[in-house]
């Protein structure tokens, strides 16, 4: 596989800064945080709690100064692309210092660290990228669930941070490390913590994944208080895709892009609806955006070969509605880690699989027809906010767009400093905008105190 090519040096433009949070602080003997927190909603899980990078939230600073938005606080990071989460005043991040994995802990206003908890971790990158977690952190009430990129699965306490129970799901379920480790966050549904694991069949060569068959074990259910096996399903192995669950007519539907394909399942017991094969025809592809899904039909996409197709669901089979599987290079939408997103019979997203090819898309949900596209973003992760778009380059720019089918149609622009790959999409809670890169998070003021 191509490594992809990236920038691992500082932009040096200026940004008005706030304090830094060193690695080596120390935790605050309370682990409370304050009650300060604006008008607006939490983000306790991947791309927020709709699962679609959409926040409800009004009022954003759309015309910004030239030395981009104003920066309350920020910390610095260790290895790792996971994105951060937001529940209750307290902002979650997971990263790798040393030989060990960590989940922090902080006020979400200030940054003050609140806790830490560590776990010691082994995993070296086929690839050579870092060896830090690529799955953010997921809240669910009085906890905190992480999966960590050799697979270990964690559950501790949101005030304190001690641990509740842990599984480790390679040894557990014979997961062979696939290209880049774990990269699927996992999400709750009732009273199950559903996890996407790969597990692989006893015959597959030692440390070969490329060669490893399913064992049963593509999806697992945990009882999420106890780590209790619960239910597990499917033959097929891991992808970087999360699971989303949606109610499809009355009825609730879980929705996997795994290394295969989708697999279309019922949530409470596992049962598989119709696996739909969808994958490059080459062994060193992923499939890495997450499913999207509107009414009964769902959009997959991925950039290594085959682009984008949108299902009709049915509990026997999909109808297929538009696919790009024959296009060649005239592909609809091929995106590879960002998750495009739905607006009014529209749907955006970064196309491309290269920095230097990726292109900003708008293309027509029913058609598949392309309706502008924009070059020169490098690849880059969108969230939806009072009807614009913000657009985080892979480089370190923030861009703010219109929500426009018809052409696209800048507001403002930011170039930060932070050190590239900024792979983790934007994340808003309470009017505060968190943004990361290889070096640092920033938490910026984007919807302004009246």
């Amino acid at each position: 596989m191509n490594r992809l090519a990236f920038a691992l040096v500082a932009l040096c433009c200026a940004c008005n800064s706030g304090p830094v949070a060193k690695d080596s602080e120390k935790a605050s003997p309370d682990t409370k945080p304050s009650d300060t927190r604006k008008a607006g909603s939490d983000w306790p899980i991947f791309l927020g709690p709709s699962s679609n990078s959409v926040s409800t939230e009004k009022g954003i600073l759309k015309n910004w100064p030239k030395e981009g938005l104003k920066v309350l606080w920020e910390v610095e990071m260790g290895l790792g692309y996971a994105p951060v989460v937001i529940s209750e005043g307290r902002l979650f991040h997971f990263d790798r210092f040393g030989k060990n994995c960590r989940l922090t802990c902080r006020t979400s206003e200030t940054g003050k660290l609140l806790w830490k908890f560590d776990y010691p971790t082994d995993y070296q990158d086929y690839y050579g990228y870092d060896p830090g977690p690529r799955c953010g952190p997921m809240v669910d009430g009085d906890r905190v669930y992480i999966h960590g990129p050799e697979g270990m699965l964690h559950c501790v306490n949101v005030a304190d941070g001690k641990l509740i129970w842990k599984v480790d799901t390679a040894a557990k379920f014979n997961v062979l490390q696939n290209f880049f480790g774990v990269g699927s966050c996992p999400i709750v549904e009732d009273d199950l913590l559903i996890v996407q694991v790969g597990g692989s069949a006893d015959e597959a060569p030692p440390n070969d994944h490329l060669k490893a068959k399913g064992n049963g074990s593509g999806i697992v259910a945990f009882d999420k208080k106890t780590g209790e096996v619960k239910w597990k399903s499917s033959d097929q192995l891991a992808s970087y895709s999360s699971p989303v669950i949606k109610t499809i007519q009355g009825e609730r539907w879980g929705f996997m892009f795994a290394r295969g394909g989708l697999v279309a399942f019922n949530p409470k017991n596992g049962k598989v609806h119709f696996e739909f094969p969808w994958r490059a025809k080459f062994r060193e592809s992923v499939n890495a955006s997450n499913p999207v899904v509107v009414g009964d039909e769902v959009l997959i996409t991925e950039c290594y070969q085959i682009g984008g197709a949108l299902l009709k669901v049915g509990k026997d089979k999909p109808e297929v509605i538009w696919s790009d599987e024959k296009k060649g290079r005239e592909q609809s939408l091929a995106c590879h880690w960002n998750t495009p997103i739905h607006v009014n019979g529209y749907v955006y997203g970064s196309s491309g699989r290269h920095e230097a090819q990726a292109e900003l898309r708008c293309v027509d949900w029913k058609t598949g027809e392309v309706q502008w596209s924009q070059k020169r973003l490098t690849r880059s992760s969108l969230l939806l906010v009072d009807d614009h778009f913000l657009c985080m380059t892979e480089d370190g720019e923030l861009i703010l767009l219109e929500v426009n089918p018809k052409a696209y149609k800048e507001v403002s622009r930011w170039r930060t400093d932070l050190v590239p790959p900024c792979w983790a999409a934007p994340i808003l809670s309470h009017g505060l905008l968190y943004i990361r890169g290889k070096d640092r998070l920033l938490c910026c003021e984007l919807i302004p105190n009246k």
